[in-house]
């Protein structure tokens, strides 16, 4: 299991802010145009993202036990267990950043996928 404080800046920001249920500053994460794509439904923009981490994260009291962290130049492949009111279990979390900023999360129907 990877530590938190040991996993790259924005996984740890994604965490916690989703853990403090931090709306604001959840969108904040996210370039003005990104995308979330969530088993194949995609989110796109943060209006968009915003009715995503109602229905899907903060809204339904997520909570994220990081397991492994993969860096693979400008993605980042997180291993999870989630909890809370929604999806619990295993889940993949592919970010793609734009500098400091989230422009794509994909997470993968299949816990396994590796891009």
């Amino acid at each position: 299991m990877t530590k938190l404080e040991d996993a790259p800046e924005g996984v740890r920001e994604f965490i916690e802010v989703t853990h403090r249920k931090d709306t604001v500053g959840f969108l904040d994460l996210f370039t003005e145009d990104a995308v979330i794509d969530d088993w194949g439904n995609l989110f796109e923009g943060r209006e968009a993202i915003r009715g995503w981490n109602f229905t899907d994260n903060i809204g339904v009291r997520v909570r994220y036990e990081l397991e492994d962290v993969v860096v693979e130049g400008e993605r980042t492949i997180v291993t999870v267990t989630v909890t809370g009111g929604g999806f619990n279990g295993t889940s993949t979390l592919i970010f793609t950043y734009d500098g400091d900023l989230i422009s794509r999360l994909e997470i993968p129907a299949d816990p396994d996928y590796r891009p």
